[in-house]
């Protein structure tokens, strides 16, 4: 199985645009969320959406919406449960964390630096992909430091498919965000100075938006509240986020 995410392979994104780094070694748990996407419509969905210019305005303002949300709250799994409900994409609009199994021990060191522990310190990797309803919103690489956790909350993390971010709740953590990368735009480079009039605002082009498997990625460490860190996690946002039909306001 191929290697989790490390910290040295983040690109950053530069005034709204992700910029070209290292290519990611995408782990088999991810290619499997990736083909789950594909089976469940993922991408038929996205497709849905009419190739307009405004409508290429109005999917980057959703993804600018759902990036403000997942920076300024502490729980990514409750914004995608509101982002989910908000979007009707699913009833209930309820999260799961798929876990893959056999997740790498094998612990980056920046990941201890960033939750101060030593080699000494054990650290737990869990690996999942968060579902709502059909939709595979997430891939996420979690590691945390379980002697800063429950027993109670060790147990569900190592037997349920509960989201890290509610088997935690009670510790009513803080959220410090490390990077956060855009990785995709459904607006083209150079686009805010082409010139815009009444008729290219509506003009179709053929095929849709096509919305690649990833589009956001956030590395973040989580603490308690006395301020001692317990996680560090990176999210991969995937097109799935933007499973859902357009606005319908008279312009398509």
């Amino acid at each position: 199985m191929a290697g989790p995410w490390r910290p040295d392979q983040m690109v950053r994104g530069v005034g709204g645009r992700a910029e070209c780094g290292r290519r990611f070694r995408l782990p088999l748990f991810l290619l499997l969320g990736v083909a789950m996407l594909t089976a469940t419509g993922g991408k038929a969905m996205a497709a849905s959406w009419p190739d307009t210019p405004l409508l290429r305005m109005r999917m980057m303002a959703e993804i600018e919406a759902l990036q403000v949300a997942l920076l300024t709250q502490p729980s990514a799994t409750v914004t995608l449960e509101k982002w989910c409900a908000t979007h009707a994409m699913a009833s209930p609009a309820h999260v799961l964390a798929r876990q893959s199994p056999g997740a790498d021990t094998q612990v980056p060191r920046q990941v201890r630096a960033d939750l101060g522990v030593g080699p000494s310190v054990a650290i737990r990797h869990r690996r999942v992909a968060l579902t709502c309803g059909t939709h595979v919103l997430s891939l996420a690489d979690n590691w945390y430091v379980p002697s800063r956790l429950t027993d109670a909350m060790n147990d569900r993390l190592d037997h349920t498919d509960v989201p890290f971010g509610h088997v935690v709740a009670s510790l009513r953590f803080t959220r410090r965000t490390l990077d956060s990368t855009l990785l995709w735009s459904p607006l083209p480079a150079g686009w805010e100075h082409q010139p815009v009039d009444a008729a290219s605002v509506d003009a179709v082009s053929p095929g849709g938006i096509q919305v690649p498997d990833e589009i956001l990625r956030n590395r973040a460490v989580l603490s308690r509240q006395d301020g001692q860190p317990f996680s560090e996690v990176v999210e991969t946002y995937t097109g799935a986020v933007l499973d859902f039909a357009p606005p319908d306001d008279g312009h398509r």
